[in-house]
């Protein structure tokens, strides 16, 4: 974060384009993990904006365990989503560049979460109702999740 905190005070709250990782940890039941933000109260999968210097995968691995507290591995890209534009509520405005992908949980323990990002994650059935999401880039995942859901759900099972 002290990368984006370095841009942020060099640019204010100008447009940046920042590149970010997420991911849908679907169970065999097809709910999908969530994360509740504690900076809107709103929903959106586990995942954040890279580091300098890391990969998409390294940046999931590390957003998954602070905002989440499990240990997972990307599976499969999903989608790489580069057309949403957000303000956030402190005015700072981004076009995230996302790479989401579809994780497994490598460890059942359960690591602290950051409590000024994640309020607490809940499982969501992807055949039911999503939540009120933090934007329409978590929206369209949940779409992505869905669908992959549905056609691949005898891999998911497994």
């Amino acid at each position: 974060m002290a990368y984006i905190a370095d841009l942020r005070a060099r640019v204010g709250h100008r447009p940046l384009i920042l590149t970010s990782a997420s991911g849908a940890l679907i169970d065999k039941a097809g709910a999908v993990l969530l994360q509740e933000r504690a900076d809107t109260g709103d929903w959106g999968f586990p995942g954040g904006y890279m580091d300098y210097g890391e990969t998409f995968a390294q940046t999931l691995v590390r957003e998954f365990k602070e905002d989440a507290g499990l240990m997972v591995a990307p599976v499969k890209l999903l989608q790489l989503q580069d057309s949403d534009l957000y303000t956030y509520p402190n005015g700072d405005q981004v076009q995230p560049v996302n790479a989401f992908y579809l994780v497994r949980l490598l460890s059942q323990d359960d690591y602290p979460v950051k409590p000024a990002e994640t309020v607490r994650t809940a499982r969501f059935p992807l055949t039911g109702q999503p939540p009120r999401f933090f934007n329409q880039q978590h929206a369209a995942m949940w779409t992505v999740a869905r669908d992959y859901f549905r056609q691949h759900r005898a891999e998911i099972i497994r």
